[in-house]
């Protein structure tokens, strides 16, 4: 099979992400599997677009990459309403980067490196504000809405316990690919788990201040310090004592790697920094949230869009940014799980060429389709198992091709052999993104709906043994 080709125009990208730091894009674009823009912009952008993009491929799906020019909602609703006049086509974009996290969800500890995917946004501070209180807009008229049929399915599916088990390892493969890819560039981030010891929740009401020696804060508590707001815990003197003892799963830390937990739930999206534990309690109490951030809301309403974040702090007044390039890392992982999960439209995929033959396909996907020293196609696993009569092998309905494969991956499980591509070297969740049932990218074949593909000339519903292309 020829390697995947960049699409002609904007109008075949389907999938935008959306960085507000160039730290947290940093992260992304060492997840993506190609780029299209290696020498220089292919595609343009409409007039009065004022963003610059990457564009290139995440698995199956073509997807263009933006940098907002600032934080904020406000950044965010300006700079996605231009991506959306250039890119006319998006189905999807997800905003990916960091936040600020609450720490209990439900009946769950959530902690730093832990990644939420929103359910649903509130704009938290967008309201009116009375004697002593504060109402934020919630009525039918200002509300941002849910998400689309397209998005709350998709979501649906991940909050199943079979999808988040699966989402989570994926990502958890996908992070080990990001730090081993970090470390061959030699990018400057530090993309390794900091350790537990360096996970510290504080009490709500135990504020972050100088304990001695400051004029302003010292003596009073209640007053706010510059100062030490851009100190750390240790340089302003912070207990231990204050710090909440909580039982993290040895599980989800083993020799060094982390395997990030996923939530998905309501985020609350402001235009200002969450740094209060009281306040972050009281208005996560209040709203039902899971986390806080600053874009999702200026995005919502201009493209159907989902907000991946990874915890870096717990949006308190305790300076703690050791965990950023981490949970960007985490974050850029779930991103990818979440994509490979997004099953593409018939009328949105690529059509793939007509000219099939296996030794280009062996030197395309020779990581996953060859084992033993023996390229493995679908027509040699049957072996004996090919029709006889002339009539029916070249016979082209998909319920012999799906017959034929029923019986391929039966042998393969005989064998013990990858589910995707019969290699006995390696598990199918090892193996590269590319299915061995319907030739794409992005999916396994266990978890793959559509029609089984011809690996000789391309077309569905058979396999190669039953082919009657001789080229």
């Amino acid at each position: 099979m020829s390697a995947p080709q960049p699409p002609t125009d904007r109008k075949s990208f389907r999938v935008a992400i959306v960085c507000a730091l160039p730290h947290e894009a940093d992260a992304v674009t060492l997840l993506f599997d190609q780029f299209w823009d290696d020498d220089r912009d292919h595609y343009g952008r409409a007039d009065g677009d004022t963003n610059h993009y990457v564009t290139g491929r995440i698995g199956g799906h073509h997807v263009v990459l933006a940098v907002l020019p600032g934080m904020g909602n406000n950044s965010a609703a300006a700079a996605t309403a231009s991506l959306r006049s250039s890119y006319t086509n998006l189905k999807l974009a997800i905003l990916v980067g960091i936040c600020g996290g609450v720490p209990g969800i439900g009946d769950h500890d959530a902690f730093l490196g832990d990644v939420v995917v929103s359910k649903t946004i509130i704009q938290y501070d967008y309201g009116r504000q009375y004697p002593g209180h504060f109402a934020v807009k919630n009525t039918v008229e200002d509300s941002l809405g849910r998400a689309n049929k397209d998005i709350r399915s998709l979501l649906a599916m991940f909050q199943t316990e079979l999808m988040r088990e699966r989402l989570q390892v994926e990502a958890t493969t996908h992070l080990k690919h990001l730090q081993e890819g970090a470390k061959k560039k030699r990018r400057r981030a530090n993309y390794q788990f900091p350790g537990t010891a360096k996970d510290a929740l504080y009490d709500p009401n135990y504020a972050h201040r100088h304990r001695e020696g400051c004029v302003v804060c010292a003596d009073d508590p209640s007053v706010f310090c510059e100062s030490a707001s851009k100190a750390s815990c240790v340089e302003v003197g912070c207990d231990l004592k204050a710090v909440i003892t909580r039982e993290r799963s040895m599980d989800r830390v083993n020799s060094g790697d982390f395997s990030p937990e996923i939530f998905i739930g309501r985020i609350g999206s402001g235009n200002t920094v969450m740094k209060s534990g009281e306040d972050r309690d009281c208005i996560a109490d209040e709203h039902d949230l899971i986390a806080f951030e600053m874009e999702g809301a200026g995005s919502w309403d201009e493209v159907p869009c989902i907000v991946v974040k990874g915890i870096y702090n717990y949006a308190d007044s305790h300076k703690n940014k050791g965990w950023q390039d981490f949970a960007a890392a985490t974050a850029a992982s779930v991103a990818k799980a979440i994509l490979g999960r997004y099953a593409i439209h018939d009328g949105d995929r690529d059509t793939p060429s007509r000219n099939y033959h296996v030794p280009s396909i062996a030197r395309t996907v020779s990581g996953n389709s060859f084992g033993n020293g023996t390229w493995i196609n679908q027509g040699a696993v049957l072996g004996s198992l090919a029709y006889s009569d002339p009539a029916r092998f070249l016979e082209r309905t998909e319920d012999i091709g799906e017959q034929k494969w029923e019986k391929i991956i039966n042998r393969w499980k005989r064998t013990n052999g990858c589910l995707n591509c019969g290699s006995g070297e390696h598990w199918e969740r090892e193996c590269q993104e590319f299915c061995g049932k319907c030739l794409y990218q992005g999916h396994k074949a266990t978890w793959c709906n559509h029609p089984v593909r011809c690996l000789k000339c391309g077309e569905q519903g058979h396999i190669g043994e039953d082919c009657s292309d001789d080229a």
